[in-house]
């Protein structure tokens, strides 16, 4: 029997009460109904427990991504300290003359790297510039509009070579060897770019339909910057021969020649790795000049052509790079 009484608590659910006093009366108590609501609380129950777990498996792993990132930030603070106690011991035995000397050179190494990533904003641009320009060539759009693109396309050369040469200004030795392209495109540089008479002998062969008074014009402009190009190379074979024998003189001597000696023929070798800029200002102005020129004897829609041909040449050797590079292992 179940009695309430005044210090019982009173159930709260009628389908209860009313079993209690049905027993009490010595009916069978109803069975209570199963309310489907209990099976949608279970799954909710799930969902939460699936989202917690979930949850701490994040906050693990972004756990164990900070771990790692602060071991970096440690290894690289050690390294660093590592590169500065071997530049105190290369001054302390003389290798070093002075300070100014390595913050000329951080100065550098800082502008070689801006004018990296100002080349690599450019590209992009001009991919994007190429892409329009072709886009136009394929639904032929009129002359006028494909010339105002044409127009920016050629501004767009002119601003990469006028950064290209402050960056020759700041540091001739990096322009030279031209390390923001790829591997396979430096095997065709010629002093920090390409060859103009390469880049009017791919026009003659590949631009079609061409008259004969346009070939015979790029013909001639070939001609022409093959003798400049060699002029130019000239000009750096000197420049070469000049720095080795002023380098080779001082083989054997470090002891017996005077400091004052030393200097001047240290000055003298730098003056020299400094007369590259000129020559490396010089190509890019006949690189210029070369587009130009070829813009002045085809129309609208060949020097669009052009251009095109241009880029996609480039954006081949890239391909072909990076082809090179997935290679499997033999």
């Amino acid at each position: 029997m179940v009695y309430a009484s005044p210090g019982t608590d009173a159930s709260t659910d009628p389908d209860i009460d009313k079993n209690i006093r049905m027993f009490e009366q010595g009916d069978p108590p109803t069975p209570i109904a199963y309310c489907p609501r209990d099976k949608s609380k279970g799954k909710l129950g799930q969902k939460t427990l699936r989202r917690l777990a979930q949850n701490r498996e994040a906050a693990r792993k972004s756990r164990l991504r900070k771990k790692a990132y602060v071991q970096q930030l440690e290894d690289s603070r050690m390294k660093l300290t590592q590169l500065e106690q071997e530049l105190q011991r290369a001054r302390q035995q003389g290798i070093i003359i002075s300070t100014s000397g390595d913050q000329q050179r951080s100065t550098s190494e800082n502008e070689a790297l801006a004018f990296n990533m100002e080349y690599m904003r450019w590209l992009e641009e001009h991919n994007k510039q190429i892409n329009e320009l072709r886009s136009a060539v394929h639904t032929h759009a009129g002359d006028d509009d494909l010339q105002s693109i044409v127009s920016s396309v050629m501004a767009h050369h002119e601003e990469i070579f006028r950064i290209k040469g402050l960056a020759a200004k700041a540091d001739a030795l990096h322009v030279l060897s031209a390390t923001w392209r790829t591997p396979l495109e430096r095997c065709f540089l010629w002093l920090g770019g390409f060859r103009p008479s390469d880049l009017l002998k791919l026009l003659a062969d590949q631009l079609e339909p061409l008259t004969e008074q346009q070939l015979a014009s790029i013909y001639n402009q070939q001609q022409s910057s093959q003798q400049a190009e060699e002029t130019l190379s000239q000009g750096m074979e000197i420049i070469q021969d000049s720095l080795a024998k002023t380098v080779a003189s001082q083989l054997g001597r470090a002891g017996s020649s005077s400091p004052s000696n030393a200097a001047d023929h240290t000055a003298a070798a730098l003056g020299k790795i400094g007369d590259m800029e000129s020559l490396l200002q010089q190509a890019d102005d006949l690189r210029m000049q070369s587009l130009q020129k070829m813009q002045r004897v085809l129309t609208t829609r060949q020097s669009a052509r052009a251009l095109l041909l241009v880029s996609d040449y480039f954006s081949r050797l890239r391909a072909l790079n990076s082809l090179w590079i997935a290679r499997p292992q033999q």
